[in-house]
């Protein structure tokens, strides 16, 4: 492993977004380095209020800040809910950029997404390949945002020499996940459909679209690793991708899970539903580079997302 450059160790770090399943996973990561984080709930700090933003930080000064707090979801929410997706993650990542600007915050990791790249990229796709297409209509309200948090950055560290950096992960999955229904992502929306079709005894399940479309799943323990893995060893310009490496039809997916959670039925595919982008691999080379890989495989991650959903974890209702 390589000497860092910019050491967590001995710092006081404020993990925006601490409730949320990225926030999560940067706590259990933080504390088992033995960091207490810095962290603070709606109430006490409205992240997209630009007055008790500023404040927050005049009081508390964290000298390191990894950005997780975002309004995210699903094909359905992005599409029926356009400007909660861009007013909400634009007010938070100008925001808290700009307060820890101001008060003298030393390192700065924006968490942003996959979808920000063109819904054709070149698979698997390069950091370089940012705003050379049209974006995924069914999504672009969140990836507009997330480009605009990536640009603030950049533009914070060239006129100000600021040491911002952004991270962008791939689909995430794991405890803490939103497992609703009509408001989450494929991974958790299929695990709770499957386990409820076992309990029911139902004898198939119908999965939106054609079930051809690629995906790559990055469980969110890995990506809390990486993220401290590049706020420690990455210093520059450019964002960086965070992924596995590897990919999976959302058929395979399917199968997978209803083999973890043991659903025996039928699999149908609703052709009428959207697919999405055709294929989303991120190219991970430059974090591997680094010294970085994911370590949790996609069926054990699911193992383990479907043990913290049997528990009671994240949002269920």
């Amino acid at each position: 492993m390589p000497e860092p450059l910019f050491p967590l160790a001995g710092k006081s770090v404020f993990v925006a977004g601490h409730r949320g399943m990225v926030g999560q996973a940067l706590v259990r990561a933080l504390k088992a380095r033995g960091i207490e984080p810095i962290v603070a709930s709606r109430a006490e700090v409205d992240l997209e209020n630009q007055a008790e933003t500023e404040c927050w930080f005049a009081k508390n000064r964290p000298e390191v800040v990894l950005l997780a707090a975002a309004h995210v979801g699903g094909i359905l929410a992005n599409n029926s809910f356009p400007r909660d997706f861009l007013y909400k993650n634009v007010m938070i990542a100008a925001n808290v950029i700009e307060a820890a600007h101001r008060h003298g915050v030393g390192k700065l990791v924006n968490l942003g997404s996959s979808c920000i790249y063109p819904k054709f990229a070149e698979q698997p796709i390069r950091e370089e390949s940012l705003l050379t297409g049209s974006l995924e209509p069914t999504n672009e309200w969140y990836a507009i945002a997330k480009i605009a948090a990536i640009r603030l950055a950049q533009s914070y560290r060239r006129q100000f020499g600021a040491d911002m950096i952004s991270l962008m992960p791939s689909n995430l999955y794991g405890p803490g996940d939103n497992y609703h229904p009509e408001n989450s992502h494929v991974l958790p929306a299929l695990i709770r459909r499957f386990h409820e079709a076992k309990a029911a005894g139902t004898k198939s399940v119908t999965l939106w679209g054609s079930g051809t479309p690629r995906r790559e799943f990055l469980f969110v323990d890995d990506l809390a690793e990486g993220t401290l893995f590049a706020t420690e060893h990455y210093s520059g310009e450019g964002h960086l991708n965070l992924g596995t490496g590897t990919d999976v039809t959302i058929a395979e997916l399917a199968g997978l899970i209803a083999k973890v959670v043991g659903f025996e039925g039928a699999l149908a595919h609703d052709r009428s539903k959207p697919d999405g982008t055709p294929r989303k691999l991120l190219d991970v080379s430059k974090l591997a580079e680094l010294g970085w890989r994911a370590r949790t495989s996609l069926e054990e991650g699911i193992r383990l997302a479907y043990a913290d959903f049997l528990a009671g974890g994240g949002r269920n209702r």
